[in-house]
């Protein structure tokens, strides 16, 4: 088959790693990249890292509303995906990179698969629920990562071609920490020592582009005495320094850094004490390395909630201090994201479907 796997941002990436391997091997890929993520260390580092080829195609679309963005992604995928007449094309999670892909592909008739599927938070103020939707509703191929992401897709009619197959994190971690703990150097870079400092990341727009809600998040951030790691999102920056909040995150406490490479982040997010984010990839992730996860919005990964591993704050009306200092989960989890070789098992159900 000659497959199309379409990128855009961080998860994304991320999750294509040790699928593209899998692919090279018994397939043709070609590997779009929307640009939504345009930063050098939010886009080709994570290649670099995770040893993926450079994408065929570059968009180049960059940073835009949600409108704008996706409209100019729909075109351009359009016309690739006429240039290239692909067999299949797979698109990941919920960005619009995701969306636009997806839309694309099926008004072209081209079969598609999702890859992370069936995730909800019963938010429809989140672009992130209208595009995992949207997505689950129009692919030929639904994979989801989890027992309750496919009971959502059953509970919306969603029952044919639905494999339960597990996350393709697991098969990320498992190839990529070993590999950071050979390479990277930030614990030489960072004034930081292993189970000493908080992980904190902060980049979604219900969190970056409200000031009061903003200005709460910072605020609580800067009032915590533990050691931090703050790798800071472009967006989160500009907007920061809008709202004039960026001082507040200046304290010798508070150690700020450039957006990470994916090997770097992964070792900082491994040897950290605890994790506040509002990052869907991170709260898994620290799922999975058994790091206590303070969430900043409502989740899709409820099971990481349901085993005690993940506190949802609600920034508005909730000690955030507080909660940091105060959670710790009181058992080991179960393993709810399936073992390794998730991404073999994808691309052998793949292989089925167009026979």
């Amino acid at each position: 088959m000659k497959v199309a796997t379409i990128v855009g941002a961080r998860p994304n990436f991320m999750k294509l790693g040790p699928l593209s391997k899998i692919l090279r091997d018994r397939h043709q890929e070609i590997i779009i990249h929307t640009g939504q993520h345009y930063d050098s260390e939010l886009s080709h580092s994570f290649f670099s890292d995770l040893g993926i080829p450079e994408p065929d195609y570059n968009l180049g679309v960059g940073s835009a509303s949600h409108g704008k963005q996706t409209a100019k992604m729909l075109e351009k995928i359009e016309d690739v995906l006429l240039i290239e007449k692909p067999d299949f094309v797979i698109v990941f999670g919920d960005t619009n990179s995701g969306l636009a892909g997806a839309l694309a592909t099926r008004k072209l008739g081209v079969s598609l698969a999702h890859i992370e599927a069936g995730m909800r938070n019963f938010d429809w103020n989140k672009p992130e629920e209208i595009n995992r939707k949207i997505i689950d509703h129009i692919s030929d191929l639904n994979f989801p990562p989890t027992e309750a992401a496919r009971t959502n897709l059953e509970n919306e009619g969603i029952i044919k071609n639905v494999h339960l197959v597990g996350d393709v994190t697991c098969d990320v971690l498992k190839e990529n920490l070993s590999k950071a703990k050979k390479k990277s150097n930030i614990f030489s870079q960072l004034p930081i020592k292993k189970q000493d400092y908080l992980l904190v990341t902060c980049h979604k727009s219900t969190n970056t582009d409200n000031p009061k809600r903003l200005e709460k998040i910072i605020t609580s951030i800067s009032n915590l005495k533990q050691k931090i790691v703050f790798p800071i999102h472009p967006r989160t920056k500009k907007m920061l320094k809008e709202f004039k909040l960026y001082e507040l995150i200046q304290k010798d406490n508070i150690i700020i850094t450039e957006p990470l490479g994916y090997l770097d982040m992964l070792l900082v997010l491994d040897g950290c004490e605890k994790v506040i984010t509002d990052s869907g990839g991170v709260q898994k992730e620290a799922f999975v390395l058994r790091k206590p996860c303070i969430t900043l919005r409502e989740t899709e990964w409820i099971e990481t909630v349901k085993e005690g591993w993940n506190r949802i704050v609600d920034v508005e009306s909730e000690d955030l201090c507080k909660i940091v200092n105060d959670f710790m989960p009181k058992k080991q989890p179960r393993n709810i994201f399936g073992q390794s070789g998730v991404s073999k098992k994808i691309v052998e159900i793949m292989e089925k479907f167009k026979v």
